[in-house]
């Protein structure tokens, strides 16, 4: 019977035996597998994490199994914001607090079974790792990838640190609920901007999820138009960018971002008060909370009026919150008849409207047939575009661009547990990096790490204080830490040599296994952790250190495990999962089969504890029928007659879907498969007086090795029960019989009329007469044809006997 002591004893032998040792120079073709690594912020595995690991394991054992050279690590992304907020909790040190976490986890994972070498594994808060995320900042700093500039961001008043967009909940911080406000400091930025076009561009090529791809489309918001000069009063243009310059006659009025520097120039005198009480109330919002489309427009005027250069009309300059100085130019024009958000603001302000494509009532947002729009009038909105830009070219007053939605990567953090940032501020020299051979910056462990309004590595005199490498001369530490996203940006890297003292990663080595090949992991990171890591990836291969375009070539996101009331999972509604408690009852595999077996894997769903108990009774069935086929003496028989094809029918059926249900992340119904089987093998073994133990126990053997995937301490043990010295694992992924998928004979349908009144056995392409010939055998059917006069028969081979019949 399965119980928990089988999975220790085959997780000890696996370990002795080296079964999940990872050869790097085997001549097998290589599978990377890897799954997004784990956050060390609490003490214990919950299940999802299960989730995303169990299955995973599946697909990895399956490739293993398959003869790839596997290759399947597995570390802990151990430095940001939740540990540090564990520690800060717990009041015990990141440090102490990460590393026991990790000790606790890996134990976790191991009684998971995965098929892991933890020869290749890495945490992001050793030295050994972040001199190397260090490096990283270097040679992005070297070739003018990496910079330092002034850029707004969400500054708690309490905290007195910079919070994230997720960290704001209504305009207060999510941890001490004091008000957020938006302001200017000093930051360290990657260009991801430079790579904007391939990032777009490329995102074709992946075999990832379409809702990704285009949550990264959207994200990156490349669109095409014009640049726009407004001549203003003040003698300084104004520059809009417009993917309609077809509307331009139409713009009645501009609209600023409120924090955008040129404001304090056009705001007049008699509205500075008004101008600056909505700055202030701006601050107070997140980007976020700016451009929701159910929230109301507001905005004040500045007093200052700019000139339209299609027709010199003069139009007013407003200031509006959901203008963002990040996006564009910080200014727009406004088409309040053809654009809604732009309409919403011009009737709360009651500014003029000019319709200039002809359409439906305004706001008329479609193309269409310019009017009111001069030489213009009557011409295609698609062709028009094109015109007016030439016009404005001509004017010098405009041009063809483009523009994204993407910004440069914000990566500093006035945070404490961080890769430290390798940057000292020298009176003599300003800033200098770092040399490579001084990585890396050790971040101090003896400090007060608690925050109280500032980093805490400013108050670690013996971190900042340091000599300038240019001069020698005294000189400062740069006292932000790198956004933990940089740490997972390149980690599927370091993993192919974590040990390496010399280097990142060696180029032959990861060129060897990278890319990989399936990603596993949460969609939420589709727009940070998995454009970073794209980023990270053209960067290096631009700078000469590796030679492919993609990090990873296909992604999987797993659902959510609910609660069995359907609610998310939480403490306070008392409807969490501890996964230990079933593997206690159940053991491992009984417990990820369920999580395989009662979800669509990408979709997730509520849990159920009748589910986990179904699972338990079809693991015992196998067990039982097992023993039946191995301990019973039967009378044998070696020919292969009906009864026997209908069994490898079956079994070679099951193969052939399974391995394509593994390919596509089908868990639950590969395991149906497998049930499938397993009634077959029990029908077979009640039903027949006679048996060809040969072939059953072959079959029985082929079945329990695609079985190991999702059960492979179970698998393991029934392998050794069967006789077998080495593990299954060591064994080869069956292939299926082509011989075997269709069946020699059916149960070909008897008609009357088209109504079913019986069946036949016939083989699928056995001639007309000789199915007339059974049916006329056949006791029943023979009743129901007499007195009858049949005037036609209709036949399908394979498919259908169909008498049609006079009517009495």
């Amino acid at each position: 019977m399965y119980s928990k002591e089988i999975d220790k004893k085959w997780q000890k032998f696996w370990q002795e035996n080296k079964i999940n040792k990872f050869d790097i120079n085997s001549s097998k073709p290589k599978y990377y597998s890897l799954e997004m690594f784990s956050y060390p912020s609490g003490s214990n595995l919950h299940v999802g994490h299960w989730y995303n690991y169990g299955p995973s394991d599946t697909l990895a054992r399956f490739k293993h199994l398959q003869g790839y050279n596997l290759f399947h690590p597995m570390g802990f992304d151990s430095f940001g914001l939740p540990a540090e907020n564990y520690a800060i909790k717990s009041g015990i040190h990141p440090n102490t607090s990460t590393n026991d976490n990790i000790k606790t986890m890996r134990a976790q994972l191991e009684e998971i079974g995965l098929m892991i070498d933890w020869d290749y594994t890495l945490e992001t808060h050793s030295p050994e790792y972040y001199k190397w995320t260090q490096w990283i900042f270097s040679i992005l700093y070297k070739n003018k990838l990496a910079y330092r500039a002034y850029a707004p961001v969400n500054w708690c008043t309490s905290c007195k640190t910079v919070l994230a967009n997720e960290q704001v909940v209504d305009g207060h911080c999510e941890r001490c609920e004091s008000e957020v406000i938006q302001k200017k400091l000093n930051q360290w930025f990657f260009k991801i901007t430079d790579y904007a076009d391939e990032l777009l561009d490329k995102i074709d090529d992946l075999d990832w999820p379409e809702k990704t791809k285009k949550i990264q489309t959207n994200w990156i918001g490349r669109s095409y138009g014009a640049e726009v000069e407004f001549k203003t009063e003040e003698n300084i243009n104004l520059k809009v960018f417009t993917t309609r310059p077809d509307t331009l006659y139409g713009v009645t009025y501009l609209v600023m971002a409120p924090e955008n520097d040129l404001v304090e120039i056009f705001t007049k005198d008699e509205q500075k008060q008004v101008v600056t009480e909505y700055q202030n109330t701006a601050k107070k919002l997140t980007d976020i909370e700016r451009t929701s489309t159910i929230r109301e427009k507001t905005g004040v005027f500045t007093g200052s009026y700019a000139y339209n250069p299609v027709n010199n009309k003069k139009i007013p300059i407003w200031i509006s919150d959901y203008v963002i100085n990040s996006y564009g130019t910080g200014c727009v024009m406004a088409v309040p008849a053809h654009d809604e958000r732009d309409f919403e603001f011009a009737s709360k302000y009651d500014l003029e409207m000019i319709k200039v494509i002809e359409g439906g009532d305004i706001p008329y947002c479609d193309d269409g047939i310019l009017i009111n729009s001069m030489q213009f009038d009557n011409m295609d909105s698609k062709v028009a575009k094109e015109k007016i830009v030439e016009m404005l070219t001509k004017l010098n007053m405009g041009k063809k661009t483009k523009n994204y939605r993407l910004k440069d990567w914000l990566v500093s953090r006035q945070r404490y547990w961080g890769a430290p940032i390798p940057i000292v501020y020298c009176d003599d020299c300003g800033e200098v990096l770092v040399p490579e051979k001084d990585l890396p910056v050790l971040l101090p462990t003896h400090i007060d790490f608690k925050p109280d309004g500032e980093s805490p590595l400013k108050r670690c005199e013996t971190f900042i204080n340091t000599t300038c490498p240019r001069c020698n001369k005294p000189a400062k530490r740069e006292t932000d830490t790198l956004d933990t996203f940089v740490c997972s940006s390149w980690y599927y890297l370091r993993y192919t040599d974590p040990k390496d003292k010399e280097k990142a990663f060696d180029k032959d080595i990861v060129n060897k296994l990278l890319p990989v090949d399936t990603y596993i992991g949460g969609a939420e990171h589709a727009t940070m952790h998995l454009i970073y890591a794209r980023f990270i990836t053209k960067a290096l291969r631009d700078l000469g250190y590796l030679n492919f375009d993609e990090p990873f070539l296909r992604m999987i996101h797993q659902g959510m495990i609910l609660g069995a009331d359907g609610s998310k999972m939480s403490k306070s509604r008392g409807n969490t999962i501890l996964p230990d408690d079933y593997l206690n009852e159940y053991g491992s595999d009984v417990f990820r089969l369920y999580l395989m077996f009662g979800f669509t894997y990408q979709e997730g769903g509520p849990w159920s504890d009748e589910g986990i108990k179904s699972l338990s009774r079809f693991v015992n069935r196998i067990d039982a029928i097992f023993e039946k086929i191995y301990n019973t003496k039967y009378n044998e028989k070696n020919t292969i007659d009906e009864e026997e094809k209908s069994l490898l029918h079956v079994e070679n059926r099951t193969i052939k879907a399974v391995t394509e249900d593994l390919e596509a992340f089908s868990f639950n119904t590969a395991i149906a498969r497998c049930m499938e089987y397993i009634n077959e093998l029990y029908k077979y073994e009640q039903n027949n007086q006679e048996k060809n133990v040969k072939l059953i126990k072959e079959s029985f053997s082929r079945f329990i090795t695609i079985f190991s995937p999702f059960a492979p301490h179970f698998s393991e043990e029934i392998w050794d029960k069967m006789g077998n010295e080495n593990s299954i694992f060591n064994n080869c992924w069956p292939t299926y019989n082509e011989e075997y998928l269709e069946l020699d004979s059916i149960n070909l349908p008897i008609q009357l009329n088209g109504k079913l009144i019986g069946t036949v056995s016939a083989s699928k392409k056995e001639n007309e007469s000789s199915i007339k010939e059974k049916v006329y055998q056949d006791e029943k059917l023979n009743k129901r044809l007499v007195d009858v006069e049949i005037i036609k028969v209709i036949y399908v081979p394979g498919r259908i006997y169909n008498m049609v019949i006079k009517k009495q």
